[in-house]
């Protein structure tokens, strides 16, 4: 089984965000990026159908995305057997201030599994510089493949995955998907592994990174960022002190205040 792993990186959220002059996305310029923790999930749970049935795991990011080579490097140094770089994003109009959309890096991506076919494609659910979960759906979509997402685990068995889906409440079923497939992880069976800095530098000095140009079709979508905003500040917290009973009436006299609850 060959499993590929599109992988980003997004921004730093310890760093103070800033956005573009048109304020249709997140300012890049001087910003840190790290792996997208749903794509770590990703790897992780890839990582654990390798381990458990030797499949093959091929990480794969754009070479527009900034510090991305970090991320690939650190895929290999966690057990990943290839790592690759898709270049072309210029060619596809999606080199933006405010980064690759979701749109044209799944049509990034498709281009280059339709050259380089996986039996599992899975990816992060979502990224925390879109949130819109898409990647992985309109994936399977230009490939025409079936697809699923908030998945929590993968099992493999001959030509079918078995998907664990999670929903709220603490619910969940499980599906059997044929393959080749597109899923959309929200996390792994266990927290991603660590990769020491020694094991990312050997597959550093080892060159392990290949890169693929690809010549996609214009993307196509019906989502437009008209305007990103800046959280607003409103209102304070208010401490709330004395025993239990007291407390309990001064959260009531709010409510009361605020017309939440009558008597």
């Amino acid at each position: 089984m060959r499993i590929v792993v599109p992988m980003r990186a997004v921004p730093d959220l310890v760093e103070e965000i800033e956005l573009t002059a048109d304020e249709t996305g997140i300012d890049r310029e001087y910003l840190t990026f790290v792996l997208s923790e749903w794509d770590a999930q990703a790897l992780e749970e890839a990582l654990l159908l390798k381990d458990a049935s030797g499949a093959e795991v091929v990480a794969v990011g754009l070479a527009d995305d900034p510090e991305i080579d970090q991320a690939l490097y650190t895929a290999l140094a966690k057990g990943a057997d290839a790592a690759v770089k898709v270049a072309g994003a210029g060619a596809a109009g999606s080199c933006r201030p405010g980064g690759i959309r979701t749109a044209d890096r799944a049509v990034l991506m498709a281009a280059y599994l339709a050259a380089h076919p996986a039996d599992l494609v899975m990816t992060g659910v979502q990224a925390a510089d879109d949130l819109d979960g898409q990647l992985a759906p309109t994936l399977a979509a230009l490939l025409d493949l079936p697809h699923v997402s908030v998945v929590v685990s993968v099992e493999a068995a001959g030509g079918t995955v078995t998907v664990r889906q999670e929903f709220t409440a603490g619910r969940s079923h499980e599906l059997q998907v044929q393959l080749p497939a597109v899923i959309g992880v929200q996390s792994a069976r266990q927290a991603p592994r660590y990769a020491p800095i020694t094991r990312i530098r050997q597959a550093q000095q080892a060159g392990g990174l290949s890169e693929v140009t690809v010549s996609p079709a214009a993307a196509r979508s019906g989502l437009v960022v008209r305007r990103m905003h800046r959280p607003e500040e409103s209102g304070h917290a208010e401490m709330l002190t004395g025993g239990a009973g007291e407390v309990a009436d001064q959260i009531v006299g709010l409510l009361r205040a605020r017309g939440l609850v009558k008597g």
